[in-house]
Order: C-alpha cells, then sequence, then structure tokens
C-alpha cells in the first residue's frame, strides 16, 4: 500500500512542472496559435521538437525563435516576437517544447 501511495505521489510531482509549463505557455498566448499534438495556426509542439530532435543547440535556437520571431520556417504565417518575454521564461517553454510538451 505504501509503495502504490509512493508511485502514485511520485507521478504527481513529475506531472507538476508540465502542468506549470502549460500554464506559461497559456499565459503567454502561445496556445492561441500552437497546440501540443496538431498544427493549429503554428506547429504543433510534438512536431517542433520533432524537428530539434539530435541537435546540440535546439534550445538556444527554440529560445531566439520565441524571443524573436520568425517566418519561413513553418509555412507563411510568420510567428509575432515575444520580447517582453523573460529568457527564463523562453528557456523553459523551450525546454518543454523540446521534450514534447509533456
Amino acid at each position: 500500500m505504501l509503495a502504490s501511495a509512493c508511485v502514485s505521489l511520485a507521478s504527481l510531482v513529475a506531472s507538476a512542472p508540465a502542468a506549470a509549463n502549460q500554464a506559461l505557455a497559456q499565459k503567454n498566448a502561445c496556445m492561441a496559435c500552437h497546440t501540443v499534438d496538431k498544427k493549429l495556426v503554428g506547429p504543433a509542439y510534438a512536431d517542433v521538437a520533432k524537428k530539434y530532435a539530435g541537435q546540440a543547440d535546439a534550445q538556444a535556437q527554440l529560445v531566439k525563435s520565441i524571443k524573436a520571431g520568425g517566418s519561413g520556417k513553418w509555412g507563411p504565417v510568420p510567428m509575432p516576437a515575444q520580447a517582453a518575454l523573460s529568457d527564463a521564461d523562453a528557456a523553459t517553454l523551450a525546454a518543454w517544447i523540446l521534450a514534447g510538451a509533456k
């Protein structure tokens, strides 16, 4: 019984950062254009994670794209710059996205 409670608690603790990161994405209106698993206006976070998989500088590239915006990487719709987003929040979002937004 104790082992079962520990496993349940561990899964809650592990999911807490993911929920906090999704809340950060929602707070900053990222979820208005992106979803975790399907294209909306912008690419799905799962597709972003696949595109950057295995790249040593993936997080730095994604932070730069988040902060500066851009166009042409995912089609004709440009991503607006998120210059007001703190570097720490941009890094948190980038790490979450690269982990599959889980």
